[in-house]
């Protein structure tokens, strides 16, 4: 089992910054592909981004790159989302997300879950 929390949600203005932080605890967490979803009111969830097990290799939608930066802390047991240039339509809860899968991107190759945190960006 993993366990997975995240923070750093909030209320931001266009433009701004934020970042978001998973801790996980559980299963040898530097085995795992860590990922970061969202989900918009009223939209189906969105992949947003993946990290690898060893941190070497990240990958992100084409709406976030270049805006977004996905890191992890294995030592810390700790994935992190670096959001820039925050835009409106950024505004959604962003779960964290746990795969024994090499770099998925679809949420049910994700076996564990955080609760969500959620981002709002104001125009």
């Amino acid at each position: 089992q993993v366990q997975l929390v995240e923070s750093g949600g909030g209320l931001v203005q266009a433009g701004g910054s934020l970042r978001l932080s998973c801790a996980a605890s559980g299963r040898t967490f530097s085995s795992l592909t860590m990922g970061w979803f969202r989900q918009a009111l009223g939209k189906e969830r969105e992949f947003v981004a993946a990290i690898s097990p060893s941190g070497g290799s990240t990958y992100g939608v084409d709406s976030v790159k270049g805006r977004f930066t996905m890191s992890r802390d294995n030592a810390k047991n700790t994935v992190y989302l670096q959001m820039n240039s925050l835009k409106p339509e950024d505004t959604a809860v962003y779960y964290c997300a746990a795969s024994s899968y090499v770099m998925p991107r679809k949420w049910d190759e994700y076996a564990y879950w955080g609760q969500g945190t959620q981002v709002t960006v104001s125009s």
